[in-house]
C-alpha cells in the first residue's frame, strides 16, 4: 500500500458515517454532484445544546462539501408557535459561528402541498376521516398485529374533496376530521398504516394570519419541503429511522405529481440519522423545559442552568467550547447519554486560553497588613491572561486593608494547609510575600479581622520575593474594589438521568442548585466588565458578568470552577 493510500485511509477512518455516506454519494455523481442540507427547526421553543449537535452536523457536511446549508422554519403547528422562538434561533445559530444560505418557512409551501394533498384524494391516495383521534388510535393496530381500516376509507373521492375543502374553512370544527393517506393498514411499520397529513386548526399563524385553517402535519410536510428546496441530505436524530420509509414514499408520490415518475430515483433528498445528544442532570424535552419556565421553575429560557444555548450563553459558556465538545463526542447510530463534566471540561479548556484574569473574593474576611504605613497605595501589575501575552496587563490597587477569602485561613491548620495561618508565610498574588500575626474573634468566636506583617523587599523583581512560599492567595483593596453578588450553579436535577425516572421531572429538580453570594468583592477592573466578556476569578474558577449586571449592582455568573468538584463530590458519596 502507497503513503497515499495510506492516507486516504485514515482520512476515512476520521470521517463520521454520515460523511462517509455524503461522499459515496459525490463519488456516485448523485444529484449532480451538489451538496445542499438544511437545518430545520420548529419555531416552538428556544434552541438548546440537542439542536447545537444538529446544527454542527448539517452546517459542518455543507462547509466540509462547499455546499451550503439553508435555515427552514418548521411552523406547521401555529398553536405553538411564535416569532419570539424564530428570533432566538436565528440569534443562536449566528453565536455559534454559522452561517446560512438562505432562510425558507414551511409555510411558504402551504399552497404547494395543498394542491399536491387534492392531487393525492384526486387520485384515490387520500381520504378524509371523520372519526375521533381516539378510535384512530385505537385502529391503528400494534407492531405485530395489523390496523383496522377506516370506515371512511372508501368514501367517494368527491365527498373527500368536499370535506377537504371544508377543513379549510373557521366552520370546521377542531378534531372532527383529518385527512389521512391511503396506504397499508397491515404495514409492519407503524407509520405507514394511513398516517394523517392534516388536521385542522383555528389558532393564527404568526405568518399567514387566519388565512389557513387546515396545516399539514410534520411527516406531510417536511420531505416535500426538502424536495421544493433541492435538500441533497435531510440529516436528523434517530428517533426518525422509522418515518424514513413515509418521507421517501411521500417524495414518490411528489414526483409522480410533477411528472418526475420516469426520474423517481435522482435527484431527490437523502435522508440519514445520527444519534441526539443527551446530557446527564439535565432535560432536553421541549415541553418540560417549557414546564421549568412557565411555570416559573427556573429563570426563563436562559436560566444559566438551562440546556438552552442562551442560557449557555448568559452562564459564559463560548461557541467554541460547545463545538469541541459536540466534536470530541461524535456522530454514531447509537443514543447515549453524555456526562455533563464533558462538556465541562472543554468550558474549561477554552477559556482557559481566552479568559481574562481578575482578582474577586467570594466569601471575605478582612486582612489587616499592620505594618504598611497608613493612607499608602501601591499600584500592582497583573497580567491579563498568561496564555496570551498580547492580552496585556492592568494594575491592582494595593492598601492596607484587605478582603480574603475566609477558607484561606486557619487559626490551627494542618500541616499540609499552605495557606494563611499563625507565623507561617504566604504570597499575596502580584504582591508581597506576608507572615500571618493573629486574627481577631466577636464574641461568638467567628473570626472578623486577621493580622499580618509585610516584607517591604518581598514585591515582585525584588531580591525578596525569589524566596520559596507555598502558599499564594489572591485579594482585593477593600477601599478599591466593588461590591457584587456571585451565583453558583449546580446540576439542574438531582439525579444522573431524569428523563428515565418515571417521577415527575418537577420532583427530581435539585434544590440547591442555585447559590448567590451577596456579599462578594471584585477589584475595579472586574466592574468594567460586561457579558459576553470571559473572565477567570483567580483560583476560583471561570466567570461571566450577567446581561442584568449594573455598575451599581454588579452580578456575576459561575460558569465552571476550574477543577471538576462535582466528580469528586459525587465519589464521596
Amino acid at each position: 500500500m502507497t503513503n497515499t493510500e495510506e492516507l486516504k485511509n485514515e482520512e476515512k477512518k476520521s470521517l463520521s458515517f454520515v460523511e462517509q455516506l455524503v461522499e459515496k454519494d459525490l463519488e456516485e455523481g448523485k444529484n449532480a454532484k451538489r451538496i445542499q442540507t438544511r437545518f430545520p427547526p420548529e419555531p416552538n421553543g428556544y434552541l438548546h445544546i440537542g439542536h447545537a449537535k444538529a446544527i454542527c452536523m448539517d452546517f459542518g457536511v455543507a462547509e466540509k462539501y462547499n455546499g451550503v446549508c439553508n435555515l427552514r422554519f418548521d411552523d406547521t403547528n401555529p398553536s405553538k408557535e411564535d416569532t419570539e422562538y424564530v428570533d432566538s434561533i436565528l440569534n443562536d445559530i449566528k453565536w455559534l459561528g454559522f452561517k446560512w444560505g438562505n432562510v425558507y418557512y414551511a409555510s411558504d409551501y402551504f399552497q404547494k402541498l395543498w394542491d399536491f394533498a387534492v392531487w393525492m384524494i384526486e387520485n384515490g391516495k387520500a381520504y378524509v376521516d371523520e372519526q375521533t383521534s381516539e378510535q384512530i388510535a385505537e385502529q391503528k393496530g400494534t407492531p405485530t398485529q395489523a390496523g383496522v381500516e377506516s370506515p371512511y376509507r372508501n368514501r367517494p373521492v368527491e365527498e373527500s374533496l368536499e370535506l377537504f375543502r371544508k377543513m379549510n374553512t373557521p366552520e370546521a370544527e377542531e378534531g372532527s376530521m383529518v385527512l389521512r393517506a391511503k396506504l397499508d393498514m397491515a404495514n409492519p411499520n407503524m407509520h405507514f398504516r394511513d398516517p394523517i397529513m392534516y388536521r385542522i386548526i383555528h389558532t393564527p399563524h404568526h405568518r399567514t394570519g387566519t388565512k389557513w385553517h387546515a396545516y399539514p402535519m410534520y411527516d406531510f410536510a417536511h420531505g416535500q419541503s426538502d424536495y421544493f428546496e433541492g435538500v441533497t441530505h435531510s440529516i436528523c436524530t434517530l428517533e426518525f429511522v422509522p418515518h424514513r420509509p413515509l418521507y421517501d414514499k411521500f417524495i414518490d408520490e411528489l414526483k409522480v405529481y410533477e411528472g418526475e415518475a420516469d426520474n423517481i430515483h435522482d435527484f431527490r433528498p437523502r435522508q440519514i440519522e445520527f444519534n441526539r445528544l443527551n446530557l446527564t442532570y439535565t432535560v432536553m424535552s421541549k415541553r418540560k423545559l417549557h414546564a421549568l419556565v412557565d411555570e416559573h421553575l427556573v429563570d426563563g429560557w436562559d436560566d444559566p442552568r438551562m440546556p438552552t444555548l442562551c442560557g449557555m450563553r448568559r452562564r459564559g459558556y463560548s461557541p467554541e467550547s460547545i463545538r469541541k465538545f459536540i466534536d470530541s463526542i461524535g456522530y454514531t447510530k447509537f443514543d447515549a447519554l453524555n456526562d455533563m463534566a464533558l462538556l465541562e471540561a472543554a468550558v474549561r479548556e477554552d477559556l482557559n486560553a481566552k479568559a481574562i484574569r481578575v482578582s474577586a473574593v467570594v466569601n471575605p474576611v478582612k486582612l489587616v497588613i499592620t505594618n504598611y504605613p497608613d493612607g499608602m497605595t501601591e499600584e500592582m501589575e497583573a497580567i491579563n491572561n498568561p496564555e496570551n501575552e498580547a492580552d496585556g496587563t492592568h494594575n491592582i490597587t494595593f492598601s492596607k486593608n484587605l478582603w480574603i477569602e475566609r477558607e484561606d485561613f486557619m487559626e490551627d491548620a494542618p500541616k499540609k494547609f499552605f495557606r494563611m495561618t499563625p507565623g507561617k508565610e504566604v504570597r499575596l498574588k502580584n504582591a508581597y510575600i506576608v507572615k500571618c500575626t493573629g486574627c481577631t474573634k466577636d464574641a461568638d468566636g467567628n473570626i472578623i479581622e486577621i493580622q499580618a506583617e509585610y516584607d517591604p523587599t518581598s514585591k515582585s523583581g525584588m531580591e525578596g520575593a525569589n524566596r520559596k512560599v507555598k502558599g499564594t492567595l489572591h485579594w482585593v483593596s477593600v477601599d478599591h474594589c466593588k461590591k457584587a453578588e456571585v451565583r453558583e450553579y449546580d446540576r439542574l436535577f438531582s439525579i444522573e438521568n431524569p428523563s428515565a425516572d418515571e417521577r415527575d421531572f418537577r420532583e427530581l429538580i435539585n434544590p440547591d442548585s442555585l447559590h448567590v453570594r451577596k456579599n462578594c468583592y471584585v477589584e475595579d477592573f472586574a466592574a468594567t466588565k460586561v457579558a459576553g466578556e470571559y473572565l477567570q476569578f483567580q483560583r476560583i474558577g471561570y466567570f461571566m458578568a450577567d446581561k442584568n449586571s449594573t455598575p451599581d449592582n454588579l452580578v456575576f455568573n459561575k460558569t465552571v470552577g476550574l477543577k471538576d468538584t462535582w466528580a469528586k463530590m459525587t465519589d464521596k458519596k
